[in-house]
């Protein structure tokens, strides 16, 4: 897999959505052989989008897409870990659903590498909208072969939230580097409030990974990071012994139940002031009560070493289509109206407002939260996405095991480094 690191000059340049610029490997399919093009039926529509505001907003778009008069599509949402497990099965199945939510990036060039996915060539020079897309925006949903596999919708970003009229009670601001946020853990814990919720439990131990990440690019950078990922360096290397070293220094203002508890159940206890602050996507905010949205703000995750070039995690998201689907037409129409500003407003509207428009011509929600989140994003001289975005999928399990090992017992990150590195190669040499 090729790589090209996005800077923020290529960002402000018209990324408009961020994230790796990684090329999607191997080949895909224009169609699947044996089966009409212009099937009968609505098109199928498998979503990841389960919470509350999000599916919400996905069966407005679906409603405004029947509306439009040139197609239909059945909309079937999935809890969010259900549907990444099940992933391989929709996609490999004899009738699979022909469209997906997902992302661009490592697991898109897994699926396009075993010929699972639709070219979407077509779409991409029939639609005016897409075309107007930045250069680094059809580069992420280009394969390595030069087929468009991917069609991107919106993007979000990662920060530490809280709740403002939180931080008023208890007397405290948002800190600025990391012994100013050692400092406001200190001055939470003796408010008798647990400092910084996790929710790596249950289902969604993943959640954890968010801190290895943000560690690791303010301590090491982001093109290590990527090397890292790539298995270009190791994981019992000294740079990621001082990732660890950092985290240490953290661990004693985490939820004690942060490993119990999955992230939404995490993210409750930051809505009602159990907990202090949250390191979370945007994403959380679906499952919000729509009253308590004008009360949360995030601050960026400190800087630990102010020579280390500035990266944020901002993950891209938008739709790819099965390569086996009967209604390859149908299915072209439906991706280039996602593709346009009205699509993407009403997805915005409807959800809790805190994902921004890939589309150039597109509104955002304009609320103060996303003004920051934009200028947050921008701000960044370095884009990541996601530890499994940025590696895969199968490399996030070892991921997974690691950092709740540590957790658990984080003066055994040696041999927990050292294990790390060996179930990582098994992916890496698969």
């Amino acid at each position: 897999m090729t790589n090209a690191h996005p800077s923020r000059r290529l960002f402000l340049g018209g990324l408009g959505a961020a994230g790796t610029t990684a090329l999607l490997s191997g080949c895909v399919t224009a169609a699947s052989s044996g089966k009409s093009s212009s099937g009968g039926g609505a098109v199928t529509f498998q979503s990841n989008l389960s919470a509350p505001q999000a599916k919400a907003a996905m069966e407005d778009l679906v409603a405004a897409y029947a509306k439009e008069g040139s197609g239909r599509a059945t909309l079937n949402t999935v809890a969010a870990e259900t549907f990444r497990t099940q992933l391989p099965t929709y996609l490999t199945s004899a009738n699979p659903p022909d469209v997906y939510t997902w992302y661009p990036g490592s697991v898109a060039d897994a699926y396009a590498g075993k010929n699972l996915l639709l070219d979407l060539g077509e779409v991409w020079t029939s639609s005016p909208d897409l075309k107007r897309y930045s250069k680094a925006l059809t580069t992420q949903c280009t394969s390595t072969a030069g087929k468009k596999v991917f069609v991107p919708s919106t993007y979000y970003w990662w920060g530490m939230f809280y709740r403002k009229s939180h931080f008023a009670k208890w007397g405290v601001k948002e800190p600025k580097s990391w012994d100013d946020f050692l400092d406001l853990c200190d001055k939470l814990k003796s408010r008798g409030v647990t400092p910084i919720g996790l929710g790596a439990g249950s289902n969604t131990p993943w959640v954890a990974s968010a801190w290895f990440d943000y560690l690791n690019i303010r301590i090491n950078g982001a093109d290590y990071h990527r090397r890292l990922l790539a298995g270009k360096r190791r994981f019992d290397d000294p740079e990621v012994h001082k990732v660890f070293d950092r985290w240490r220094e953290a661990l004693p203002y985490f939820d004690p139940d942060g490993t119990a508890l999955a992230f939404q159940d995490a993210t409750t206890a930051l809505l009602a002031g159990r907990t202090g602050m949250m390191l979370i996507g945007t994403f959380f905010a679906d499952a919000a009560p729509k009253g308590a949205l004008d009360d949360i703000d995030f601050f960026r995750f400190p800087v630990i070493d102010p020579k280390v070039p500035l990266a944020e995690e901002a993950p891209t998201d938008g739709y790819f289509a099965s390569a086996r689907t009967g209604r390859r037409d149908k299915v072209f129409e439906l991706l280039r109206y996602l593709a346009t500003a009205e699509a993407q407003e009403i997805y915005i509207k409807g959800s809790s407002g805190t994902v921004l428009p890939c589309h150039p011509d597109a509104e955002d929600a304009g609320t103060a939260l996303v003004k920051k989140g934009r200028k947050h994003v921008e701000e960044a001289a370095e884009i990541t996405q996601f530890f499994n975005r940025d590696s895969s999928d199968a490399l996030q399990p070892t991921a997974d095991t690691a950092l709740t090992k540590f957790l658990a017992k984080p003066k055994s990150i040696g041999s927990i480094l050292t294990d790390w590195q060996r179930d990582a190669e098994k992916i890496w040499k698969a």
